[in-house]
């Protein structure tokens, strides 16, 4: 088995490896060019996710400056949005889900290293792969950690760290992140009453 194999599987697995470096430096080439487009040139800037990605829909607007370890572990989907400063460790898998809005400087790890540092020192690490949800935003400087899993429709407020997964339909704020109050039916008719008040405007 390769590093590459170990690394996403989730095994302990040796980083400067040939394969993973060559690995690495192209994605810091696309990250290079992308961090300096144009805000004007939004054409551009999608072409070079599309290729620099694993998976990506139609629709997605990152502003940068982003920073990935490798990018082609990351799926995102439809009408994704990421504020400046978005971080990606992405040395596993990185599913995110459609309606996913970043708050700026919101950091997503996959990595992790041993806790024992004869172990930590000797340079093996490892990863475990992070999936959000539908329906998703997650406010400014939100740290989201290892093996997470959030669910579908919840709102992470700023600030906070996710170290465990996130039931569907709730508000989570804090660090560690725990859970605020369900996301309700009075949470729904009250941003409907205001859309639509404002569209009366």
């Amino acid at each position: 088995m390769t590093n590459k194999d170990k690394m996403l599987n989730g095994d302990l697995y040796i980083a400067n490896d040939k394969e993973l470096a060559k690995m690495f430096k192209v994605s810091k080439q696309f990250e290079e060019e992308y961090n300096q487009t144009s805000f004007r040139d939004d054409v551009r800037r999608k072409a070079i996710i599309k290729q620099w990605f694993g998976k990506v829909k139609n629709n997605y607007n990152i502003q940068p400056p982003i920073h990935c370890d490798y990018g082609s572990n990351i799926e995102i989907g439809e009408n994704f949005y990421a504020n400046y400063d978005t971080i990606f460790l992405d040395v596993c898998k990185i599913k995110i889900g459609d309606n996913v809005f970043f708050g700026p400087r919101v950091s997503v790890f996959t990595a992790w290293h041993p806790i024992d540092s004869e172990i930590r020192n000797t340079q093996y690490e490892g990863g475990s792969p992070i999936t959000i949800g539908n329906n998703v935003w997650i406010g400014g400087g939100v740290i989201i950690n290892p093996g997470v899993t959030i669910g579908d429709n919840v709102v992470i407020g700023s600030g906070s760290v996710v170290t465990k997964d996130l039931e569907s339909n709730a508000i989570y704020v804090g660090n560690p992140a725990r859970k605020l109050r369900d996301i309700t039916v009075k949470d729904k008719e009250y941003w409907n009453k205001k859309y639509k008040e404002d569209l009366n405007k």
